[in-house]
């Protein structure tokens, strides 16, 4: 009898091969010419599609792909193969479009693949279009610039609400504000953050500054002197006002309020008298000219 052997390392199809061990597996009936041949008989209609054949999505939100890692990509697809297929919809005869993984495309471009297994969908192009996005900002690697941007596309382009795209992507409304809001800052601040080179945090912190000319100020401090968020908070709190003196004015007793009247009755509405509290005080007699000091000292008799 012969013995089994194991399907790993095989491929696609030999995961998918239901033959009886020792067994050739049974010939496939041939697709139409020029028709991607379905892998098993599954409804979701997985297939090989020749790399030819697939274009990638002009509306794909993701327009940045690291050199390093697609090269590391397509180096473990020459050795292992596509373990995800890639999701496509057909755009007319032969040609399909690239819903999601337009980075293990291009990987098995770089692979010298000739063909790749896909999963074909059925959207229209307001469907495809919120899957693109929502797809992309699912992705790790992203960074919170492309996060806000999908974000706006998915709310202006597909008619969403906040709740609406909160259920969709799995994201509070909270999350959701907070990186729209990163869309206010100044463009050199956004660049600054999609780079890596400060945090959302950071940014976030830099919203509390109205003035542009400052927000950028503070965006160069935060790289020179490696602020934190928090000291980055505390900048942006206003100055503690300085607590004013206040002086507590006397309350004059029955006795001085009686001749504090007196004083004004006979030297006129500048006369006063102050008391400190503590017994002492003083007698204030202010004039407003020469002829009114001649005056005061003749009723004084001096």
């Amino acid at each position: 009898m012969a013995k089994k052997q194991p399907a790993l390392g095989r491929g696609l199809g030999a995961l998918l091969n239901t033959a009886p061990a020792g067994e050739a597996p049974a010939r496939k009936p041939v697709a139409a010419p020029r028709e991607p041949e379905v892998i098993g008989n599954m409804a979701g209609q997985i297939a090989m599609v020749a790399i030819a054949q697939i274009e990638a999505n002009p509306g794909q939100p993701r327009r940045e792909f690291n050199e390093t890692a697609l090269d590391e990509l397509a180096e473990s697809i020459a050795e292992l193969g596509i373990i995800q297929p890639i999701t496509v919809h057909k755009i007319r005869a032969n040609r399909y479009q690239i819903i999601s993984g337009e980075r293990r495309f291009r990987a098995s471009q770089r692979a010298g693949l000739t063909e790749v297994p896909v999963y074909i969908r059925e959207v229209n192009d307001q469907t495809l279009l919120e899957m693109a996005l929502v797809e992309n900002i699912q992705r790790e690697d992203l960074h919170a610039i492309e996060v806000a941007v999908s974000l706006e596309r998915l709310m202006q382009e597909c008619n969403l609400t906040h709740d609406q795209l909160g259920k969709r992507i799995g994201k509070s409304r909270s999350a959701i504000s907070n990186h729209l809001r990163l869309l206010k800052l100044p463009g050199a601040i956004q660049m600054e953050v999609a780079s890596k080179a400060i945090t959302m945090g950071h940014a976030r912190a830099l919203l509390a500054f109205e003035d542009v000319a400052e927000q950028l100020a503070v965006c160069a401090r935060i790289k020179e002197e490696g602020l934190s968020v928090r000291q980055v908070e505390e900048l942006a709190q206003p100055a503690p006002a300085v607590p004013t003196k206040r002086v507590t004015k006397p309350v004059l007793s029955f006795d001085e309020r009686k001749v504090d009247e007196d004083l004004r009755k006979q030297f006129g509405r500048h006369a006063a008298l102050k008391a400190k509290g503590d017994g002492s005080g003083r007698i204030e007699i202010a004039y407003t000219d020469a002829e009114d000091l001649h005056r005061i000292l003749q009723m004084m008799n001096l």
